[in-house]
């Protein structure tokens, strides 16, 4: 990596400068739950998100503009364009899961969207929702209404911001359903380049940034099985971990089983074996 400067780490990601306009992001297979790296890694997760997002990013191009410029050899690393990103999480929710069942079982709302009353966990909304949350430098990302992101953002930034989301959710989760998965929520990180376009960045609509879940499972009225890293949140629950630092250790059966999941979402998307992409990660971007 002679020709990089590393800039810092993430969760998941280690980010390199390439030079003034391009960097490099390497997707380590480290999984974070609960805001917390734990200290056991998932065998090629980093590979699965940056081929799912690739794979995304090279079909929503007439949707929004993305910061990949190339996918390397490796299945693991891409070259991007840089951005300044937005200071605030871009969410979208097609359905009442999480901390958008939470807020709506105590209010009624969602982020300041008022939804019909005798909804159930799970259900489907009426309507995609644009719901922003803060960037959190420690601890937990925070929901916030459309006013405080405007707040932060300024006006038209937040409209475009919102128009682009759901127009990417709509997208995929259309394109998901038809391949058996429901993109219940997902989260966008959105930043502008030189020339003041709004840009997508990081990753895009993969187990880490989305809940996924399988089609045929699908029934409302309580938590649904999933593609995605709440199989470890689960395990997490269940020992009663105090969710905070250090994690614990994943036993060999939920790595495994984190593992399969994580694949199997790679797999029904794009409809590539993931052995194929190991071999020829370009597989992904045609």
């Amino acid at each position: 990596m002679a020709d990089a400067v590393h800039l810092g780490s993430g969760k998941v990601r280690e980010l390199y400068a390439l030079d003034d306009e391009r960097l490099l992001l390497i997707a380590s297979d480290r999984i974070s739950t609960f805001d917390v790296v734990l200290p056991t890694a998932i065998p090629d997760k980093g590979r699965v998100l940056t081929g799912l997002a690739a794979f995304w990013f090279t079909r929503t191009r007439s949707i929004c503009p993305n910061h990949l410029l190339a996918l390397r050899p490796d299945g693991r690393s891409t070259e991007c364009r840089r951005l300044e990103m937005l200071p605030i999480e871009c969410v979208v929710r097609g359905y009442l899961s999480g901390s958008g069942w939470k807020d709506y079982r105590t209010t009624g709302e969602v982020c300041g969207h008022r939804l019909p009353s005798g909804l159930r966990e799970s259900d489907r909304l009426p309507e995609p929702i644009f719901t922003p949350a803060t960037k959190a430098q420690s601890g937990h990302d925070e929901n916030i209404s459309r006013e405080q992101a405007v707040r932060i953002v300024g006006a038209e930034r937040f409209a475009e911001a919102e128009r682009f989301s759901i127009l990417l959710y709509r997208f995929a989760a259309a394109y998901a359903l038809e391949r058996g998965v429901i993109i219940a929520d997902t989260k966008f990180e959105l930043g502008v380049d030189r020339a003041g376009r709004l840009v997508l960045g990081d990753e895009a609509l993969t187990p880490d940034s989305s809940r996924f879940w399988p089609a045929d499972q699908y029934a409302p009225g309580g938590p649904q099985p999933s593609y995605d890293k709440q199989y470890v949140r689960d395990y997490c629950e269940k020992i009663g971990w105090g969710k905070t630092y250090p994690g614990p250790e994943l036993p060999p059966e939920v790595v495994a089983g984190t593992r399969r999941r994580y694949v199997e979402a790679f797999e029904q998307l794009t409809g590539i074996r993931f052995d194929d992409y190991l071999a020829n990660p370009s597989v992904v971007l045609s």
